[in-house]
C-alpha cells in the first residue's frame, strides 16, 4: 500500500511539474492554443518517468529514512526523463507543440518535489518540524562534537525523550559552530554553568574514542555537579556493530578507568592461531573465558574449553554455541592437577596453543585454610599442564601469571611466581615447545575483585568497604588483557616472563568514591568505612621484582622480564617431591614457599 501511494505521488509530482512548466512558461497564463500540447504531451510524460522511477529502484526506499542515496536515485532519474521526454514526444507527436523552456523547467521543478516532499516526510517524523515536540522533552547536554556526537545528534533528533541544547568540547575552533544544527558552547570546564543556564539535569558523554583521562576528568564534572551521567557504547563495540550510538547507558567505573585501545598484531596473530586446535584451561572463568572470545575471532580450527566447574563450563558452552555457532569447540571437564586426564585430552585432541588460566587467584581465602590446595593446583597444576604440553609437542604454552608474584607477601603470589620459575625450569628444557608467562595486575570486573563487591555494597545502602586508605593497584580491562596475553603469546620465543603495561596505579577509595557518584549518591549518603590490610594483603603491588630488568619488545604495551638464576632438573625433582604430599599445614607451606621462592615475605616478616 505505501509503495502504491509513494508511486501515485511521484506521478502527481510529474503532471503537477509539467503543467507548472507551462504556466510559468506563459507567466501563469497558458494560452488557449497550448492546451493541447500540454495534455498530449503530459500523457506521453507521465507513464515514461514512472516507469524510469520504478525501474531505478525509487521505490525501495523508505520516506522515513530518505538521506543522500534516495536523494541521487531522485537526480538520475528525473534526468533521465528530462533526457527521455523530448525524444519520446518528438516521435509520437510534433515536439514543436511543447515550448523549449518547459522542457528546462520541468526536471529543476520535478526534483524539488519529489526530493522535497520526502525529506519534509521525514523531518516530520523525525520532530523537527514539531516544536511542541521538542518543548515536551527534556533538554541535555553532549559532551564532545566529533564523529560520535554528530551521530548521536543524527538518533537523538527522533527521540521523544531528550532535546539537545548544546555541545561542549575543548576544541577552540569548534566554539560558536553549529552540528545539525546544534551549537558547540564551549569547552568541558564549563559543564556546570550551561546545565544551570539550560536547566539540564543529565548529559552524555559522546567521546568512545578519546582518551581516558579526558573522558574520566567530564565525568567528574558532571558527577559533581549533581548531574546524571550517560555515555555512548564504547568504540570497540561501535565498530564491531554489535551496538548502535543511539543505546545510550549509564556511566560505569569501567568507562573511566578504560585505557587507549590495543593496537594488536593481527597478522602474526593470525598466524599464530588460524587453522590451529587451542586448549585453554580455565576457560570458564573471567580471563579465560575472554581469551576464548578474543581466540575465536582468529579462526581456529578447534577451541577446547578445559574447566573443573561444570556450571562455568556449561555458561561458555551455550556463549558460543549462539555467538560463535560456526565454530568448533570441545567442553571437556577436567582438574589440572589429574595428570591421566591431561594426557587423555591432549593426546585426544593434540592441542597446537594452550593458555593456561586455570588458577586459584583469591588472597585472603588461599592465606591460611586452603593455602596447600592453592600451591597444589597453581603450582603442581601449571607444572603438570607444561608437561603435557611438552610431551604432545604444542608449539606454545603461555602462563598466564600475576603481578602479586613480584616480591609476594601472600601464599597465592607465592605459587604464582612459584609456577614462573617452573615454567622457566621447563622452558630450558624444551627445543620445540615455547613456554611464556605473562604478568598483569587486577582485572575490572573479574570474578572475587572488588568493583563487584563495591556494586553489591552501594545496592544495600553501603557501607563500602577498603582496607586502607592509601592501597594502590594497577587495573586493566578484561579484553585488554586477554588481548595482550594472546600478543604475548605470538611474541614470546619462550622462557620470557612478558610484563603488560599496567599504566598508572589507582588508589581503591579513589574507586570507591568514583562508583558512588556514578551511582547517584555522595558519601554522606554511602559512608566508605576502611577495614584494615587483610591476611597477605601489601599496600602496592609490583610488575616487576628488583633482581630483575625489563627490555622493551616490538609491542609498547609489553616488556620482557628476564631473572637471574633459571631452577635445574635437580630442583624440579626435588620440589616435585615436596608436591606430592597430599595435605600440608599452613605454617608448614608458608615456611617452605620461603625457600622455593627467595623474595616471598609472608606478613609475620
Amino acid at each position: 500500500m505505501k509503495t502504491l501511494l509513494a508511486v501515485l505521488h511521484d506521478l502527481a509530482a510529474a503532471a503537477l511539474a509539467w503543467a507548472l512548466a507551462y504556466w510559468l512558461r506563459f507567466n501563469f497564463d497558458i494560452p488557449p492554443a497550448y492546451w493541447h500540447g500540454l495534455l498530449s504531451s503530459l500523457a506521453v510524460v507521465l507513464p515514461l518517468q514512472g516507469a524510469i522511477d520504478w525501474g531505478l529502484g525509487l521505490y525501495r526506499g523508505i520516506w522515513r529514512f530518505a538521506s543522500l542515496p534516495d536523494l541521487k536515485r531522485i537526480i538520475i532519474a528525473v534526468g533521465a526523463g528530462a533526457v527521455t521526454a523530448p525524444v519520446a514526444i518528438f516521435m509520437l507527436q510534433r515536439l514543436s507543440e511543447v515550448p523549449r523552456s518547459v522542457l528546462v523547467l520541468y526536471p529543476l521543478l520535478l526534483m524539488l518535489f519529489m526530493g522535497g516532499s520526502r525529506f519534509l516526510y521525514r523531518s516530520w517524523k523525525d520532530g523537527h518540524l514539531l516544536t511542541l515536540r521538542a518543548a515536551a522533552s527534556e533538554p541535555v547536554l553532549v559532551l564532545g562534537a566529533g564523529e560520535a556526537a554528530v551521530d548521536l545528534l543524527r538518533e537523538l533528533a527522533r527521540s521523544r525523550r531528550w532535546h539537545v541544547v548544546g555541545l561542549l568540547d575543548d576544541d577552540p575552533d569548534l566554539r560558536g559552530r553549529l552540528l545539525n544544527g546544534v551549537p558547540v558552547l564551549g569547552p568541558l570546564s564549563g559543564i556546570v554553568d550551561h546545565a544551570r543556564r539550560h536547566g539540564v539535569r543529565q548529559v552524555i558523554m559522546a567521546m568512545p574514542e578519546a582518551a581516558h583521562a579526558l573522558r574520566r576528568r567530564a565525568a567528574q564534572s558532571a558527577t559533581e555537579a549533581g548531574l546524571a551521567l550517560l555515555t555512548v557504547p564504547a568504540f570497540g563495540d561501535l565498530l564491531s556493530g554489535r551496538v548502535s550510538i543511539s543505546q545510550v547507558r549509564k556511566v560505569e567505573l569501567e568507562d573511566l578507568l578504560g585505557r587507549d585501545q590495543v593496537q594488536l598484531d593481527d597478522e602474526g596473530l593470525h598466524r599464530l592461531i588460524a587453522g590451529k586446535v587451542v586448549l585453554v584451561t580455565g576457560a570458564g572463568g573471567s580471563i579465560g573465558s575472554e581469551l576464548c572470545r578474543q581466540i575465536a575471532g582468529f579462526k581456529p580450527r578447534l577451541l577446547v574449553f578445559f574447566e573443573l566447574s561444570e556450571f562455568a563450563l556449561y555458561g561458555i558452552e551455550q556463549e558460543f554455541s549462539q555467538r560463535f555457532p560456526e565454530l568448533a569447540v570441545a567442553c571437556v571437564i577436567g582438574d589440572v592437577r589429574d595428570e591421566a586426564r591431561l594426557a587423555q585430552v591432549f593426546g585426544g585432541y593434540r592441542p597446537d596453543l594452550v593458555f593456561h588460566a586455570a588458577a586459584y587467584k583469591h588472597v585472603p581465602l588461599m592465606e591460611e585454610e586452603n593455602a596447600w590446595q592453592a600451591v597444589r593446583n597453581n603450582v603442581l597444576g601449571t607444572w603438570r599442564v607444561a608437561r603435557a604440553a611438552l610431551a604432545h609437542g604444542v608449539e606454545k604454552f603461555v602462563l598466564i601469571s600475576t603481578d602479586k608474584a613480584v616480591n609476594p607477601t601472600n601464599v597465592m603470589g607465592a605459587s604464582k611466581r612459584l609456577a614462573e620459575r617452573v615454567c622457566q625450569a621447563i622452558s630450558a628444557t624444551s627445543d620445540r615447545t615455547g613456554v611464556v608467562m605473562v604478568r598483569f595486575g587486577n582485572v575490572l570486573g573479574s570474578s572475587g575483585s572488588v568493583i563487584p563487591k563495591f556494586r553489591e555494597q552501594i545496592v544495600q545502602g553501603g557501607p563500602v568497604t577498603v582496607t586502607h586508605p592509601e592501597i594502590v593497584r594497577y587495573f586493566m580491562l578484561i579484553p585488554e588483557a586477554a588481548q595482550l596475553v594472546l600478543q604475548a603469546g605470538s611474541m614470546g620465543g619462550g622462557g620470557e616472563i612478558l610484563v603488560l603495561d599496567m599504566g598508572e596505579p589507582v588508589r581503591i577509595v579513589d574507586l570507591a568514591r568514583d562508583m558512588i557518584r556514578l551511582s547517584g549518591f555522595t558519601e554522606e549518603e554511602i559512608r566508605i568505612e576502611f577495614t584494615g590490610l587483610r591476611p597477605g594483603e601489601k599496600l602496592y603491588e609490583e610488575l616487576l621484582a628488583d633482581s630483575e630488568t625489563t627490555l622493551p619488545t616490538r609491542h609498547p604495551k609489553l616488556r620482557v622480564a628476564r631473572a637471574d638464576g633459571v631452577p635445574d632438573g635437580a630442583w624440579l625433582d626435588e620440589l616435585a617431591a615436596w608436591l606430592a604430599c597430599p595435605d600440608r599445614d599452613p605454617a608448614d607451606v608458608r615456611r617452605a614457599l620461603r625457600a622455593w621462592v627467595p623474595e616471598y615475605r609472608p606478613p609475620e616478616q
